[in-house]
């Protein structure tokens, strides 16, 4: 090395240091790279994609062949520095070109292409990629040796370096994902991804007809009663009961009942014949579960039950899409389900909507894990029933308590908040 001329020292010094940031950039690059993206385009076909992600999947042995390279380009790189200052200043050099070493290696060999990498992975990870696959095949003898004795070090403290990096996301993960992709997903498609997560945090009961407001068929009514209910019901199922409404013995479809009218009447007979064998649905089961079940069974109406047996309410398909795509209304502006807004701005909301649907509605965060409506957290908030004209401050919300019954709140009023005055 002492009989190489001094720009020739210059030049090797200037090609390892380049090389040097090479090794650090592609490491960057191919250890940050977004995994599903990586995926994602080897899929398609990209041959960098595909070699950069064989090469992920032995991850102690990528980190080893590039810090074998890394560290042996900056040792030559310090060793030709070295030589330099001596043949320029002396002895008295070597601490000054070791300092200005340590500085340019910084700055050119380690921020700058690490920093680089960071923005741009792609750009680097896939042209290393084709350099680090055969390299490794040349070195791998020395790539083994190093890695023996790091695994076997890893191993004494209980990690077993095996295999590549989990991809796996949880459903948390997963909702983070989904919430912070911004622009390159759209809000309302956004909305109904992070819909589908909570179904599985939701149950059947938290999103019913409860039993009080569905309308059914008793078989022992006269039939004009009978056709009377039918020609006003907005449903077009019902379930058909025998005295009472926990003795469901089928659901009874309005078209079905229409066409046995005109063929031979409707005769308690007749309608035991066309209605479905009623299908009963726990009251703990899972949103997401019950849309499999719907669709595994060909089903659009469940009868949900308690432990016990007795009817709770109806859960419906309708229902169940409503969670992920939006209440099916055709003037979201004037009212949502059961929130009405009034000409002086107020909001009127029926005691009955589930909590589910008023937090969905207003983007308020009341407790789902209590009661399932708002007239039961009123109720559990004041522990009796209010008289109308009320005001309470329900979780830090101003409710006013317009109208009630003797079994609970009609409806109560929210007067929006007036915007703060700024100070000048």
């Amino acid at each position: 090395m002492n009989e190489l001329p001094l720009p020739g020292l210059f030049l090797a010094l200037f090609v390892l240091i380049n090389l040097s940031a090479f090794f650090s950039g592609s490491e960057t690059a191919l250890l940050t790279i977004n995994r599903y993206k990586l995926r994602h385009m080897a899929d398609q076909g990209n041959r960098g994609a595909r070699i950069a992600r064989r090469l992920l999947d032995r991850p102690d042995r990528l980190i080893g062949l590039i810090l074998l390279g890394n560290n042996f380009v900056n040792i030559m790189a310090a060793s030709i520095a070295t030589v330099i200052a001596l043949r320029i200043g002396g002895e008295g050099a070597i601490s000054l070109g070791a300092g200005i070493l340590t500085l340019v290696i910084l700055i050119f060999a380690e921020v700058a292409p690490k920093t680089y990498a960071t923005l741009h992975p792609e750009r680097l990870a896939f042209p290393a990629a084709y350099i680090y696959a055969p390299l490794l095949k040349v070195l791998y003898p020395f790539v083994w040796l190093v890695n023996f004795f790091t695994n076997g070090l890893l191993k004494l403290i209980g990690i077993v370096p095996e295999g590549g990096q989990g991809t796996d996301l949880s459903r948390e993960e997963l909702r983070t994902v989904v919430s912070e992709a911004g622009a390159m997903i759209p809000e309302r498609s956004r909305s109904m991804l992070l819909a589908i997560l909570d179904l599985e945090h939701a149950t059947v009961e938290d999103i019913m007809i409860p039993r009080n407001d569905v309308e059914g068929i008793d078989i022992q009514d006269d039939q004009d009663e009978i056709l009377h209910t039918i020609r006003n019901t907005s449903y077009t199922r019902l379930p058909l009961y025998d005295g009472s409404i926990d003795n469901v013995i089928g659901i009874l479809h309005a078209r079905n009942a229409l066409h046995a009218l005109l063929e031979q009447g409707l005769d308690r007979t007749r309608l035991r014949e066309i209605a479905q064998e009623p299908y009963f649905v726990p009251e703990g089961t899972a949103l997401y579960q019950q849309l499999l079940n719907f669709q595994r069974r060909k089903q659009q109406i469940g009868i949900v039950v308690d432990e016990y047996g007795d009817f709770m309410g109806l859960i419906t398909l309708t229902d169940l899409l409503e969670e992920i795509v939006g209440e099916f209304t055709t003037d979201p502006s004037d009212s949502i389900g059961d929130v009405h807004r009034t000409e002086d701005g107020s909001l009127l909301i029926d005691g009955a909507i589930s909590v589910r649907d008023l937090n969905r509605a207003l983007r308020w965060e009341l407790p789902t894990t209590g009661p399932k409506t708002l007239n039961g957290l009123i109720l559990e908030y004041l522990e009796t029933i209010p008289e109308p004209g009320t005001s309470l401050k329900l979780h830090d919300h101003p409710i006013e308590i317009i109208q009630t019954s003797d079994n609970g709140v009609k409806t109560v009023k929210i007067v929006p908040r007036p915007p703060r005055k700024t100070k000048r």
